[in-house]
């Protein structure tokens, strides 16, 4: 397998053929198998050239709700809907083939055979063998790999294969293409580039597209809307931005960034901590929990804001990871500073909280 070129040294790669894209209407999807729940009453309409990323943690029912989208699994109970023509339901389901869906699978799935031209002209039926070249070959070309149509998968590298793989599912001009965990298998420095390569085009084909992740910055940076998933439920819908910054619960903060969990008391909309006093709109009084994330925290002259000690600070490369030790905590805050090279280990410092990083959340019932 051969390395990935540097992006200043990637081929021309030409404009992808739009596609008449379609929407799609999840209504109370469910799946078990045996005795096992998988999914439960999935219900989420996507609009056409809409992309929009299942998101949650492994075995949360991401790639089984792909499956059934797909017409490689069959729900359970509810129906799939395209266009507002029933495509699955309790009577039955139109087969894969028939559903105008393209799929790009985690490991490729490349026939290792077959040239690379011959892999993407796998999926193009119906239509004249000089047609199905060019077609294929206009689909190279969008990803930046004619010049590797006689190749073979073996001789390319893990960008490569992905990039084949998203070409051949294109090829077809699909009207939705589903993509499970795509840049999973690719190293640090290549994901972002393939990633940046396929959101394009994506937009230029305008395809509906559903890309399942783990990651909840690769969401962020792809997804039109987030569908968080946990358990095999919904737990929240909605733009990369109101996902972080409103998340539905603790846990769902949790997933998508590190915090600093500090118990609170909530009393008349405002939550009273060791770190100071913060807004709880809406919330109930009782106990609660503050949480600061790692950006929150802003170094002052001691005697301002909350006493605090370092701990430790390792250099990152754009920031530090500093530990904390603050007044009135037992366990060390960890946070992320920029321009904190003259912080030492044992220094007094005062620290402030930047109030946009702090989310307040109420204790559940028992």
């Amino acid at each position: 397998m051969t390395s990935d070129p540097a992006p200043s040294q990637t081929m021309q790669r030409g404009r992808a053929s739009a596609v008449i894209a379609s929407d799609l209407d999840l209504r109370g999807i469910g799946k078990s198998f045996d005795q096992l729940r998988v999914l439960s009453d999935i219900s989420i309409r996507i609009a056409p050239a809409e992309v929009v990323c299942l998101l949650g943690p492994s075995g949360c029912g991401k790639s089984t709700l792909l499956r059934i989208i797909a017409g490689i699994e069959q729900a359970s109970e509810g129906a799939l809907l395209m266009d507002g023509q029933v495509v699955s339901d309790a009577k039955g389901a139109l087969p894969p083939e028939q559903r105008g869906i393209g799929m790009v699978f985690q490991d490729y799935a490349l026939f290792p055979q077959m040239t690379v031209l011959e892999n993407v002209s796998f999926g193009l039926r119906g239509i004249s063998s000089q047609d199905r070249k060019q077609a294929a070959g206009q689909a190279l070309a969008s990803v930046g790999l004619t010049g590797r149509a006689d190749a073979y998968p073996s001789m390319l590298s893990g960008g490569e294969q992905q990039r084949v793989a998203l070409a051949r599912a294109l090829a077809p001009r699909p009207r939705v293409l589903l993509m499970d965990e795509p840049f999973s298998n690719l190293d640090a420095r290549m994901r972002d580039s393939v990633r940046e390569d396929t959101v394009r085009l994506l937009r230029e084909t305008r395809a509906t597209c559903i890309l399942v992740t783990h990651d909840p910055e690769e969401a962020m940076r792809v997804a039109d809307r987030i569908v968080l998933l946990r358990a095999g439920r919904i737990v929240q819908v909605g733009k990369p931005e109101a996902l972080y910054d409103a998340p539905v619960d603790l846990e769902a903060a949790r997933f998508f960034c590190d915090l600093n969990e500090i118990p609170c008391r909530i009393v008349g909309g405002m939550a009273e901590s060791a770190l100071g006093r913060f807004k709880a709109d809406g919330l109930p009084d009782g106990q609660g929990m503050v949480c600061v994330r790692p950006p929150g925290f802003v170094v002052v002259e001691p005697g301002r804001g909350v006493r605090a000690r370092v701990r430790s600070s390792r250099f990152l490369g754009v920031v530090h990871h500093v530990e904390l030790v603050l007044e009135g905590l037992d366990a060390p805050v960890r946070a992320r500073m920029r321009q904190a090279h003259a912080l030492k280990a044992g220094q007094e410092i005062g620290i402030e909280i930047n109030p946009d990083e702090v989310l307040v959340f109420a204790d559940r019932p028992a």
